[in-house]
C-alpha cells in the first residue's frame, strides 16, 4: 500500500532535543530566597523584585484548583523556574549559537520572518535570544521588544499595565507566574498606526524538569491595529515540565487586535497558561487558537468588553490523544451596551484522550442590546475517548440576544462508507473528515500557520488511522 500523507509527515521536527547546556540554572523549588536570587539574576528594579515577593506570598495562600484535571503530580520542588541559555539576545540571526539556531531553523522561524512577518522574537528556555523588527515600523513608533528590555526602557508604560489585566489573585498559577516570570514580548502600537504584516514570538522549552513563564504584554492604542502570532513547542522528556505563561492584551478605543496562537507542547507538559484582554469602545479583539500536545492543559482566554460597541470573536480547536486531558474554553464579560461576542470552539479526541470545553458568558445589567453566539462541537474518533461541554451562561438583563449550541458525536461510519465508495481508502476518508472538521479554524490562520496546524493534526492522527 502506498504511504498516505499522514504517514509521510516527519514528527521529529518538534521533538528536537539539544544537550541540556546553560549559562545558569536556578535551584529547583519555590522559596523567598530562590525568588530573590532570580530577581538578582534578572537585574530587576526594586519595584519588580517587591512585586515578585508579594506574588509568592499570594501563591502560598491560594490552593490548587479542584474542579478540573488532576494536578497532583506537579511538584514545584522538582521544577527549576529559571534557565538562562548560553547566549545573549541579538538582533542578528548569525550571532545566535549554532545549536539554538539550528532548532529554530528547523521550526521555520527565520524563513517565516523573511517571507511573511514584520517582526520576530525567539525565546529559548527562560530568555529571549533573538529579536528583530522592520525599520518602517520603528519609524512609526511601534515598540516590539522583550519584556526585560521593556521594564528597563519603558518603565512607566510597563508599570501602568503589568498584571493589571491579569492580577495575581486571579488563581494560584497567575500568582506563580508573577513571582517567577521571565522573557516574553512587549508590544506597543501608537494611536492610528496600522501594522499590516503580523508580528510573531516563538517560545521553545528545551531544559528538562523546568518551567517556562514568559509574559506577553500588548497595548494597541486608539485607532491602531495589529495581528500578533505566538507559537510554542518543546521536546518530550519523562519528567514533568511546566508552562505557566501570561498574556495581557489592551485594545483601546476603536482599535483592533487579532491574537493567533498554536500551542504544541510535548506530552509531559502541564500547560497552565492565562490569557486576558480588556477591550475599549468600538474596539475588537479576535482570538484564534490551536491547542495540541501537553499532558494536561487548562487554558481559558478571556475578553472583558468594557467599551460600548466593543466586540470579540474566539475561534479555537483542541486535539487530545492518548494520555492527554485538555481542559480548554473561553470566557467573555459584557460590561457595556451594544457589545457582541462570537465563540466557535471545536475539539477532537482519540485513543482515550479527554477534551473538555469550559466556558463563561456573562452579560451584566448595564450591557443592554448586547449579542452573544456560542457554538461548540466535539468529534470523537473511537469508543474510548471522552468529550464534555461545561458552559456557564450568566445573563443579567432581558434586553439581549443570546444563543448556545453544542454538538458531541463520533466520526460518522456512513460518511466514511460513502467516501470509500468513491474510491478513497478508509484511512484517507477518516483523515479528510477530521481536516474538514478543523477547516473553520485553520482558514483563520495565515497560510504558513494553517499548514503547520494541518501538519499537527496529521501527526496526532498517526496511529489512529487504519
Amino acid at each position: 500500500m502506498s504511504k498516505t500523507q499522514i504517514e509521510d509527515i516527519n514528527r521529529n521536527i518538534y521533538d528536537i532535543k539539544n544537550k541540556d547546556e546553560y549559562d545558569y540554572k536556578i535551584q529547583k523549588g519555590l522559596t523567598k530566597e530562590i525568588i530573590e536570587e532570580l530577581s538578582k539574576q534578572k537585574q530587576d528594579p526594586d519595584w519588580m523584585r517587591e512585586f515578585r515577593l508579594k506574588a509568592l506570598d499570594v501563591y502560598n495562600q491560594l490552593k490548587l484548583p479542584t474542579w478540573g484535571p488532576d494536578l497532583s503530580e506537579l511538584d514545584m520542588d522538582e521544577i527549576a523556574t529559571y534557565v538562562r541559555p548560553k547566549t545573549k539576545m541579538s538582533n542578528n540571526w548569525n550571532d545566535v549559537p549554532d545549536d539554538i539556531k539550528e532548532t529554530f531553523d528547523k521550526l521555520g522561524i527565520p524563513e517565516a520572518e523573511k517571507t511573511s512577518l514584520a517582526g520576530v522574537g525567539a525565546q529559548y528556555d527562560s530568555e529571549v535570544v533573538y529579536h528583530s523588527m522592520k525599520e518602517d515600523l520603528i519609524k512609526q513608533g511601534v515598540i516590539y521588544t522583550d519584556m526585560e528590555t521593556a521594564v528597563r526602557e519603558y518603565p512607566e508604560l510597563v508599570k501602568e499595565h503589568f498584571m493589571k489585566c491579569v492580577p495575581v489573585h486571579d488563581h494560584k498559577f497567575v500568582a506563580l507566574h508573577g513571582a517567577v516570570w521571565s522573557g516574553g514580548s512587549f508590544v506597543y502600537v501608537p494611536k492610528g498606526v496600522k501594522v499590516d504584516i503580523p508580528l510573531q514570538s516563538y517560545f521553545r522549552l528545551n531544559s528538562p524538569e523546568s518551567g517556562q513563564f514568559e509574559h506577553t504584554l500588548i497595548i494597541v492604542d486608539e485607532g491602531a491595529s495589529l495581528h500578533f502570532i505566538e507559537g510554542c513547542s518543546a521536546p518530550k522528556y519523562n519528567k514533568v515540565n511546566l508552562h505557566a505563561g501570561c498574556v495581557e492584551l489592551y485594545v483601546k478605543d476603536n482599535a483592533y487586535l487579532r491574537y493567533s496562537t498554536i500551542e504544541n507542547w510535548s506530552k509531559n507538559m502541564l500547560n497552565l497558561n492565562t490569557k486576558k484582554a480588556i477591550v475599549g469602545k468600538n474596539a475588537q479583539v479576535d482570538w484564534v487558537s490551536g491547542s495540541f500536545g501537553s499532558k494536561i492543559s487548562m487554558l481559558y482566554p478571556m475578553s472583558i468588553l468594557n467599551g460600548e460597541g466593543s466586540k470579540t470573536e474566539f475561534t479555537g480547536i483542541s486535539f487530545a490523544g492518548k494520555g492527554q486531558n485538555l481542559d480548554n474554553g473561553f470566557k467573555v464579560v459584557h460590561n457595556a451596551k451594544n457589545t457582541s461576542s462570537v465563540v466557535n470552539a471545536k475539539s477532537i479526541s482519540k485513543d482515550g484522550g479527554t477534551c473538555t470545553y469550559r466556558s463563561l458568558v456573562r452579560i451584566n445589567e448595564n450591557a443592554k442590546n448586547s449579542k452573544s453566539v456560542v457554538s461548540c462541537e466535539s468529534l470523537m474518533l473511537d469508543d474510548i475517548s471522552k468529550s464534555d461541554t461545561i458552559p456557564v451562561n450568566d445573563i443579567r438583563t432581558d434586553e439581549v440576544e443570546f444563543s448556545h449550541e453544542a454538538k458531541i458525536g463520533k466520526i460518522s461510519d456512513k460518511t466514511i462508507f460513502y467516501l470509500m465508495s468513491r474510491g478513497m481508502s478508509e484511512e484517507d476518508a477518516k483523515a479528510m473528515i477530521v481536516r474538514g472538521f478543523a477547516y473553520p479554524i485553520s482558514k483563520e490562520l495565515p497560510v504558513e500557520y494553517a499548514v503547520e496546524m494541518n501538519n499537527l493534526i496529521n501527526l496526532e492522527l498517526e496511529g489512529a488511522i487504519g
